[in-house]
């Protein structure tokens, strides 16, 4: 566990702040903003505007961290429907970060329901007000996932927010996409930042459908998409681009795997090397050169 302290607010070009992981060698958030990519990327491309309009809601934030997903979806839903009833569960590794982010100037962003939401979550791992139940469950998320998904537990919105695939290559793997894949209704959807091959094919591999998030601007050619959006049916989907459904077809697209789910990173990455050097798919390399990608 990281020392609370290690926690220094760095700001993000939308005015919200983030934390830089010396662990992970990562931010928790785009330097974009970290406020809005918790709009754009998780609330919004979950649906969340039309689900709210049900009378309740149950969502599932995996990796927690700051707590600005589970917010940004508890400012979108209760600002369409006051009266929803919404059950959140959170998955986080390390309690110092939630801690962390409820002193100011972090946590100001917010309404001030939510500020004390995101307090009581980070002090109790845990609130209850009259529209809201949440828990936060402390430890290794492949755990964690288990007991949820055995619960019965399946969410309209799940937010899948780990570090990226090569840093933290143990959350992106088929088995734990499949554990999480329990936990999400019928109609349901999951929203990740990421748009790795290897990501998608996983979330396939444990039975999703999956669309892409489109950019909101136009970008370089190496920017071709915000993120991935699964869900048990293709309808609502925003659907691949011919050059990303290539991208499923390359090297890179081969998945992580840690058949009993409690494999060191260090492990994962190397049984994922050796099968890509295996592998008679086209390399990534070329399939860039093909699309023009730099």
């Amino acid at each position: 566990m990281t020392d609370f302290a290690q926690w220094i607010p760095q700001q993000t070009n939308d005015g919200s702040f983030t934390f830089f992981s010396e662990e992970f060698g990562e931010a928790f958030h785009s330097r974009e903003g970290a406020k809005a990519e918790a709009f754009q990327k998780f609330a919004t491309a979950t649906d969340l505007a039309t689900k709210a309009q049900q009378g309740s809601l149950r969502l599932l934030d995996v990796c927690y961290g700051l707590g600005y997903n589970t917010a940004a979806a508890l400012e979108l839903i209760w600002q369409i429907n006051p009266s929803c009833q919404v059950e959140v569960y959170g998955l986080e590794l390390d309690e110092t970060v939630p801690r962390a982010a409820i002193a100011p100037p972090l946590i100001d962003s917010w309404s001030s329901e939510v500020q004390e939401i995101l307090k009581a979550i980070a002090l109790e791992h845990h609130c209850t007000t009259p529209r809201l139940t949440a828990t936060v469950l402390i430890g290794d998320a492949r755990y964690t996932i288990q007991s949820l998904s055995d619960s019965g537990f399946q969410a309209e919105a799940i937010f899948f927010d780990p570090f990226s695939p090569r840093r933290c290559p143990q959350l992106w793997t088929v088995e734990f996409f499949t554990q999480v894949a329990r936990c999400l209704s019928p109609t349901g959807k999951l929203a990740t930042y990421s748009r790795s091959a290897s990501v998608r094919s996983a979330m396939i591999a444990a039975g999703l459908h999956i669309g892409t998030i489109p950019l909101l601007h136009s970008r370089a050619s190496h920017e071709w998409s915000q993120g991935t959006v699964g869900s048990f049916g293709a309808q609502t989907l925003h659907p691949l681009s011919p050059m990303e459904q290539e991208h499923l077809q390359t090297r890179a697209a081969i998945p992580y795997r840690d058949p009993q789910l409690n494999d060191p990173a260090v492990v994962i990455l190397e049984r994922h090397h050796q099968e890509q050097q295996r592998s008679q798919r086209e390399s990534t390399s070329s399939w860039r050169r093909r699309w023009g990608i730099h």
